[in-house]
């Protein structure tokens, strides 16, 4: 039972009992409930700023665990790319160097993956640094290995064609050791015959007399069989492969521009026509446009020793006879 209240009414000396109206115990109801309701307001806003309900704790859970997950993937994407640069390295000086193939370039292994815009799906979010450097990785990762793939695919094509291969690099002296008379000049700089200056000297001269037979070092097209003022009666075999021959000064050529050749075919014939001072044949060797020294190229038929005294033969300063 609610308990009465009173009050000492001073004019009429008596104990009066409280009466409060229904305006003054409406406001004492909506105080009492507004307070309250500000009161379990802060108290929900604290629990909800420092204490996880169930459904936040797991959510938590999940994220971390994600997180965990994602840096456990990045670390396998950065095994797979240690991985498939050893493969590459492997490709570029073994495989490639196998079949007489240029390494691939670097711009071509790193190739580009795409702008920047491709990652805009991924931004925004608390963990897009992480999301971003992973979906670069994968990029890359799966770039590089389509790169490589193609790679092994062009490997694939040469160890098919290895034997034609072995058939067209050049291979023999182009002048049999019965008619060479010796070594006149190596590759490297020499004194030119006529100029008396200290020139290049891009292939090497074989001494023999007019009308010895040259021979053709490996299978290939004739793509030049002519004169000028320089190498006289001369020809030059394309190999493929990147190689192609040069036979200079001769006294007659046996073949035709288009001609198919094999190795050991007789092309022409040593002489003495163009710039040069006496009978040999001028041989060139050339690669992928450039001239290198074809004294790396007789393993077909020369045994170690004589190869050994090719080498000394033709690496002394000596006169060449073009």
């Amino acid at each position: 039972m609610k308990k009465a209240k009173y009050f000492f009414n001073p004019h009429n000396l008596k104990f009066e009992r409280v009466r409060h109206s229904f305006w003054t115990r409406f406001l004492r109801v909506f105080g009492f409930l507004s307070a309250s309701m500000v009161f379990g307001a802060l108290i929900l806003l604290a629990a909800y700023t420092w204490i996880d309900s169930p459904k936040e704790k797991q959510l938590k859970r999940e994220v971390s665990q994600y997180k965990l997950q994602m840096k456990l993937m990045d670390q396998r994407v950065e095994d797979m790319n240690q991985m498939l640069a050893e493969l590459a390295d492997r490709d570029d000086n073994i495989y490639r160097a196998i079949f007489e193939a240029d390494p691939l370039p670097d711009n071509v292994r790193q190739a580009g993956y795409g702008g920047v815009e491709r990652y805009n799906e991924l931004a925004g979010y608390e963990n897009s640094e992480i999301l971003i450097g992973l979906a670069k990785k994968v990029d890359q990762l799966s770039n590089r290995m389509l790169v490589q793939s193609k790679s092994y695919d062009q490997l694939a094509k040469l160890a098919a064609r290895k034997n034609e291969m072995l058939a067209s690099i050049p291979a023999i002296q182009p002048v049999s050791n019965r008619d060479l008379r010796r070594m006149a000049s190596g590759f490297g700089y020499r004194i030119h015959p006529i100029y008396k200056t200290r020139k290049m000297h891009t292939g090497m001269d074989f001494s023999a007399p007019v009308g010895t037979d040259i021979y053709a070092t490996g299978n290939g097209k004739v793509v030049k069989a002519e004169y000028d003022r320089g190498y006289g009666y001369h020809v030059v075999i394309d190999h493929g492969f990147g190689y192609q021959t040069l036979y200079g000064h001769m006294s007659k050529i046996k073949v035709k521009r288009g001609d198919e050749i094999k190795r050991g075919e007789v092309i022409g014939l040593i002489g003495n026509s163009g710039t040069s001072t006496a009978p040999h044949l001028h041989y060139e060797v050339i690669k992928n446009g450039n001239k290198i020294n074809p004294v790396n190229f007789y393993f077909n038929d020369l045994t170690p020793e004589e190869y050994d005294k090719v080498l000394e033969i033709a690496s002394q300063s000596n006169q060449s006879f073009d």
